[in-house]
């Protein structure tokens, strides 16, 4: 479906979902200009921090991305934070379509005793620190001996392969190295694994399972593990078959923690005083209390109650439409549910919504002027695509030899070096 419209769309957030849109309504409606807003210097959003720093292979992405930038389907607009730069008032006084793609931000925190006590972190929290985000260069890796992840998902197997590494696991990534240090520097001697579920139900890509038996690092063991049922579906079994071979007497004996994986276990009860001491869990009718010196949760994300557009984005719906000419995608549409993959059909969705109301006339251009009708203040205070490749210039020529590229975990350096 296509249009001859010369719509002026902002699209707010520079992520996978923000971007996935950019391209299909840059099909759609070739003569429309789209300017994509990000509070960070950076372009690619959870793709640069989300992504776990090892996994080069899923970060290779942004390559179809960066030909939007530099065929000028969209344009690049970073270091404008809605709230501080602009209002969503502003973006709609200047623009025929805005949509919401900033995602969920922050850890979903365990509604149980015990879960804000130092000591509990959030998984989406150092998985950003790993990867310099701005905002979470000053963490400290200070997990101790024993560590408990709550969760299975591809999120905990993240967490818990960074736990379970040494450092030549990271060459060719771009790795916090800083961070890494820190920890490498008093590692974890144990580690607990809890999922809710049982094996072959629990949240887990059963190739991350498969990448960590592969590694020459840490010894597994499950007291709850049961076999897949032979009828289940394919991803179930696969899922069942890797733990397996991950839990099998027969895997060689390997240097780096123990870790214990919980099938089946419902977290009740972070228990400590000032800090962490253990965390008692639910398993059948059994309670069991596991000794921690750190727990990571890994449950998910919710939306920032202190993002001015989190009313917007709470509440998960089917449709991208909150009203002509404002819209969302992504996480900010869908809730906390699917990855990569899943956010590019959310964003054809939603482009086809955007066309379907221009089709009927509910959307049309009305003499908007765009990002070039916005304050000077904010138009000179963007980093452009042009600014960002300078900025990647710098981290990849910055990289030690087994690092891909150097990311300045400070935002104010970032914006300095995209500027020149």
């Amino acid at each position: 479906m296509s249009s001859p419209a010369n719509l002026h769309i902002a699209i707010i957030g520079a992520g996978p979902s923000g971007c996935y849109l950019a391209q299909a309504l840059s099909r759609g409606l070739p003569e429309s200009s789209i300017t994509i807003f990000d509070r960070l210097a950076s372009p690619f959003g959870l793709i640069r921090y989300g992504v776990a720093a090892d996994h080069q292979h899923t970060k290779a992405i942004t390559r179809q991305f960066e030909r939007l930038f530099t065929s000028g389907a969209a344009h690049f607009a970073g270091d404008i934070e809605i709230g501080r730069d602009l209002t969503l008032a502003d973006l709609q006084e200047h623009f025929d379509a805005v949509i919401l793609a900033s995602g969920l931000t922050i850890d979903r925190q365990l509604d149980i005793p015990g879960a804000d006590l130092p000591g509990v972190h959030g998984a989406g929290e150092i998985t950003r620190a790993l990867n310099s985000h701005p905002e979470s260069a000053e963490l400290q890796p200070d997990f101790g001996t024993d560590v408990v992840i709550i969760g299975a998902g591809n999120v905990a197997l993240d967490i818990l392969r960074f736990l379970v590494k040494d450092a030549t696991g990271y060459d060719a990534s771009d790795i916090n190295d800083t961070y890494l240090s820190a920890y490498l520097s008093s590692p974890a001697h144990r580690v607990t694994l809890a999922s809710r579920s049982r094996a072959a139900d629990s949240k887990g890509d059963p190739q991350m399972i498969k990448e960590l038996g592969a590694l020459p690092r840490a010894r597994y063991s499950s007291a709850t593990a049961t076999a897949a049922d032979p009828t289940a579906d394919r991803t179930a079994v696969a899922r069942s078959a890797a733990f397996a071979d991950l839990f099998s007497p027969d895997r060689a004996q390997a240097p780096g923690p123990e870790v214990q994986v919980l099938f089946g276990a419902i977290p009740t009860r972070i228990l400590g005083a000032d800090h962490v001491t253990g965390v008692e869990f639910a398993v059948g009718n059994e309670t069991t209390v596991v000794p921690a010196t750190s727990v990571i949760t890994a449950v998910g994300f919710a939306s920032d109650p202190d993002n001015p557009l989190s009313a917007l984005t709470a509440t998960p719906a089917t449709s991208g439409r909150l009203a002509a000419g404002l819209y969302r995608t992504g996480w900010a549409k869908r809730g906390p549910n699917g990855a990569i993959p899943e956010n590019r059909a959310c964003a054809k969705s939603v482009a086809d919504e955007v066309l379907a109301d221009i089709a009927s006339g509910t959307l049309s251009p009305v003499g908007k002027t765009g990002f070039a009708g916005l304050p000077s203040t904010v138009r000179d205070r963007a980093v452009s695509y042009d600014d960002w490749l300078r900025l990647d210039a710098h981290e990849r020529s910055t990289a030690l030899a087994n690092r891909v590229r150097h990311k300045l975990p400070d935002h104010t350096h970032m914006v300095k070096i995209a500027r020149g």
